[in-house]
């Protein structure tokens, strides 16, 4: 199945154009036209289906056939990660964590952190390409960086599980036997120099689990796929 993304499309709709990008790619590089047919996602859990009535380079215009709802997530999962300090380990992050189910993303500027921009333009494009890649209708929410500390603020009167995953030889419980299907779940995943010691305290004084993710010393975005991946395999 072929999937295209168009946020703008709403169950009023009866004809949707796309963007200049969206239809050179769909002319050009796909080389559709006039009568193909195809399926839109809005990132909001629908599913279109979508007939080409002009297939235009720079405009095409589609008539929408019908429309079908995705089953959302059994859980919800929020993952605040600290940028990683090379730009594509984050991004390779990014598309795994879509493809195998989250709902939420933070980046989080931590004190041990050695990258404290990123690009939201680009994140968002890895997001709907991994959306589309892996034929999903839910498009993850994708927030600004924040501190650290204003995050954990912000997560003082959260609801749900929340989690910190950190490298410190301490008391710390195992993220799978703390996990249960169909949770909210908040899980905070530090940078390359792992969260400094006052920063796990704050998150434990608030509410966050210390946990470990395995015997083994993981990268930053390894570390947030396997935090997925748990919550996503326990809720199978």
């Amino acid at each position: 199945m072929q999937l295209f993304y168009n946020p703008n499309i709403s169950k009023l709709e009866k004809e949707v154009t796309f963007d200049k990008e969206e239809s050179r790619h769909i002319v050009k590089v796909l080389r559709m036209k006039d009568g193909d047919t195809f399926k839109i996602t809005n990132g909001k859990g629908s599913f279109f289906s979508a007939e080409m009535i002009n297939a235009n380079p720079k405009g095409c215009l589609v008539k929408i056939l019908s429309e079908e709802m995705q089953q959302p997530l059994p859980y919800q999962l929020h993952l605040a990660v600290a940028p990683t300090k090379l730009n594509d380990r984050y991004e390779w992050f990014l598309e795994k964590a879509t493809e195998i189910g989250i709902s939420e993303i933070t980046p989080i500027i931590c004190d041990h952190s050695e990258r404290k921009t990123i690009k939201p333009e680009r994140y968002e494009k890895i997001l709907q390409s991994a959306m589309k890649q892996s034929l999903k209708a839910y498009l993850p929410i994708l927030n600004e960086a924040v501190s650290y500390k204003d995050f954990i603020n912000s997560e003082k009167n959260s609801e749900g599980l929340k989690c910190i995953a950190h490298c410190e030889e301490t008391d710390k419980k195992s993220l799978k036997s703390v996990l249960k299907p169909n949770q909210k779940i908040t899980i905070l995943i530090g940078p390359e120099g792992d969260f400094s010691s006052e920063e796990i305290e704050l998150a434990k004084a608030n509410g966050f689990i210390p946990v470990t993710l395995g015997e083994s010393r993981l990268r930053t975005e390894t570390a947030a796929v396997v935090a997925c991946h748990s919550v996503a395999f326990v809720n199978e």
